[in-house]
Protein backbone atom coordinates (compact mmCIF):
# COMPACT_ATOMS: atom_id res chain seq x y z
CA UNK A 1 0.00 0.00 0.00
CA UNK A 2 1.36 3.40 -0.92
CA UNK A 3 3.15 4.86 2.07
CA UNK A 4 1.30 2.35 4.27
CA UNK A 5 -1.82 4.42 4.82
CA UNK A 6 -4.59 2.76 6.81
CA UNK A 7 -7.19 1.27 4.46
CA UNK A 8 -10.49 -0.17 5.61
CA UNK A 9 -12.46 -2.41 3.25
CA UNK A 10 -16.10 -3.31 3.78
CA UNK A 11 -19.08 -4.65 1.84
CA UNK A 12 -21.72 -2.10 0.86
CA UNK A 13 -25.23 -3.44 0.21
CA UNK A 14 -26.15 -0.06 -1.25
CA UNK A 15 -23.27 -0.12 -3.76
CA UNK A 16 -23.33 -3.91 -4.27
CA UNK A 17 -19.58 -4.09 -3.89
CA UNK A 18 -16.61 -3.48 -1.64
CA UNK A 19 -15.63 0.00 -0.56
CA UNK A 20 -12.03 0.76 0.42
CA UNK A 21 -11.34 4.04 2.16
CA UNK A 22 -8.19 5.62 3.52
CA UNK A 23 -8.47 6.89 7.08
CA UNK A 24 -5.74 9.52 6.81
CA UNK A 25 -6.74 10.97 3.42
CA UNK A 26 -10.09 12.73 3.59
CA UNK A 27 -12.39 11.67 0.77
CA UNK A 28 -10.01 9.05 -0.61
CA UNK A 29 -11.91 5.86 -1.40
CA UNK A 30 -12.53 3.31 -4.12
CA UNK A 31 -15.04 0.63 -5.12
CA UNK A 32 -14.58 -2.91 -6.41
CA UNK A 33 -16.65 -6.02 -7.09
CA UNK A 34 -14.20 -7.96 -4.91
CA UNK A 35 -12.08 -7.02 -1.89
CA UNK A 36 -8.95 -7.40 -4.05
CA UNK A 37 -10.37 -5.14 -6.78
CA UNK A 38 -11.24 -2.46 -4.22
CA UNK A 39 -7.68 -2.60 -2.85
CA UNK A 40 -6.19 -2.28 -6.35
CA UNK A 41 -8.45 0.69 -7.08
CA UNK A 42 -7.64 2.42 -3.79
CA UNK A 43 -3.92 2.19 -4.66
CA UNK A 44 -4.68 4.34 -7.70
CA UNK A 45 -6.89 6.66 -5.64
CA UNK A 46 -4.12 7.19 -3.07
CA UNK A 47 -1.63 8.11 -5.79
CA UNK A 48 -4.06 10.56 -7.38
CA UNK A 49 -5.01 12.05 -4.00
CA UNK A 50 -1.36 12.64 -3.09
CA UNK A 51 -0.56 14.08 -6.52
CA UNK A 52 -3.50 16.50 -6.37
CA UNK A 53 -2.65 17.57 -2.82
CA UNK A 54 0.95 18.31 -3.83
CA UNK A 55 -0.20 20.34 -6.86
CA UNK A 56 -2.54 22.37 -4.64
CA UNK A 57 0.13 22.89 -2.00
CA UNK A 58 -1.87 21.02 0.64
CA UNK A 59 -0.13 19.36 3.57
CA UNK A 60 0.21 15.61 3.07
CA UNK A 61 -0.97 13.66 6.14
CA UNK A 62 1.49 11.14 7.47
CA UNK A 63 0.40 7.50 7.60
CA UNK A 64 -0.77 6.30 11.01
CA UNK A 65 1.79 4.10 12.75
CA UNK A 66 1.01 0.40 12.36
CA UNK A 67 -1.08 -1.11 15.11
CA UNK A 68 0.48 -3.80 17.22
CA UNK A 69 -1.30 -7.10 17.34
CA UNK A 70 -0.85 -9.68 20.05
CA UNK A 71 -2.27 -13.19 19.74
Amino acid sequence: MKDHYTVEVFWSDEDKGFIAFVHELEGCSAWGETREAALREVETAIGLWLEAAKEMGRQIPLPNPPALSFH
